[in-house]
């Protein structure tokens, strides 16, 4: 590890994953997930038990859910091949994910309120699906489509499209960045790999020793989908000049695919990640998480180790986890 605070690298890969949600941190261990997330003040509240004030960040206690989970990975062995144990993972973190949107949410509301249905977070899962595979897979086939007959041939509509998706996915990025309001998301989302990665480096998980570590991470979801963007190229590539329906039949049902070769490389990354050509071929991904991370304070970094010790306290140490993989 270097020695400048902000920078500190842990330098092994640990079965932890986590996500950012509302001020708070969702973090999953090979058994267990949870929530952890920072409450409004009474002194922040309306008379109705709400934030009177949405631009004043609660202040109040750190509110943590444990939930157990037992991945299909473990019950199913024919299911750990690669590829399709990544395809496995992804659909699980993706329910989890989902799911620990829902607690946050749900904790910045009045305890008398009615929390949000299961039925609204599954159309939510629904629709962010569709307008991924829409935005970054039927929107650049399409358009390339579009000038085929200009192009003329298989290697240049490849190569178009490829540099459509990848253009599209960085303007994508670029534009949540500048939103205000995700400011405070993408700092606990700082938190969530500080911790991670204090955690894998063997210390003391506090928020003093956590803040020391680089706020960018190898296996982070920025990361993953730029290698999504690179890799769906290369599985395109042999399919050549097909008809405008079947383009966009087998770019959605190529999705699966490229997830699941996507997940054993950025798997393989964070296993590696001492190795220079590794960090060399990894360099694009974690400087774009500068984009999707901001630095966090020492009560972001607060919360973010809560949820974590909430899974350590369930999970047993030297556990068998053949089989099971955890989605950063």
């Amino acid at each position: 590890m270097s020695a400048e605070p902000g920078e500190w690298v842990a330098t092994r890969d640990a079965p932890v994953g986590g996500q950012a949600v509302l001020e708070g941190v969702m973090m999953r261990g090979a058994g267990t997930w949870a929530v952890a997330c920072r409450k409004p003040a009474a002194d922040q509240l309306d008379a109705d038990g709400h934030r009177a004030d949405m631009n004043d960040p609660p202040r109040g206690e750190i509110a943590v859910e444990t939930h157990q989970v037992e991945s299909v990975l473990k019950r199913r062995r024919w299911l750990r091949v690669p590829i399709v144990r990544g395809v496995v993972a992804l659909g699980e973190s993706l329910v989890i994910g989902f799911k620990a949107l829902g607690t946050s949410a749900n904790a910045q509301m009045p305890e008398e309120e009615e929390p949000i249905s299961g039925v609204l977070w599954t159309a939510t899962i629904i629709f962010a699906l569709a307008l991924s595979v829409g935005l970054f897979f039927i929107v650049p086939v399409t358009l390339t489509n579009l000038i085929k007959d200009q192009l003329g041939s298989a290697f240049l509509f490849w190569i178009v499209e490829g540099v459509l998706r990848t253009g599209i996915f960085l303007g994508y990025l670029i534009l949540i960045s500048r939103m205000r309001d995700l400011r405070r998301v993408f700092e606990y989302h700082g938190a969530e790999h500080k911790t991670i990665s204090c955690y894998e480096a063997e210390l003391e998980l506090t928020p003093e020793n956590a803040k020391n570590f680089s706020r960018l991470h190898p296996r982070c979801g920025t990361s993953f989908l730029l290698i999504v963007m690179i890799v769906a190229i290369f599985v395109f590539s042999p399919l050549g000049l097909l008809p405008w329906w079947a383009l966009i039949v087998t770019r959605i049902v190529g999705v699966p695919l490229i997830a699941g070769i996507s997940f054993e490389l950025i798997k393989l990354a964070g296993k590696h990640r001492r190795r220079r050509w590794v960090q060399i071929l990894m360099w694009p991904g974690l400087k774009l998480q500068l984009l999707t991370t901001r630095e966090p304070d020492l009560t972001q970094l607060a919360v973010a180790i809560a949820a974590m010790e909430a899974v350590l306290a369930n999970e047993t140490p030297g556990e068998d986890l053949v089989g099971v993989e955890i989605a950063a």
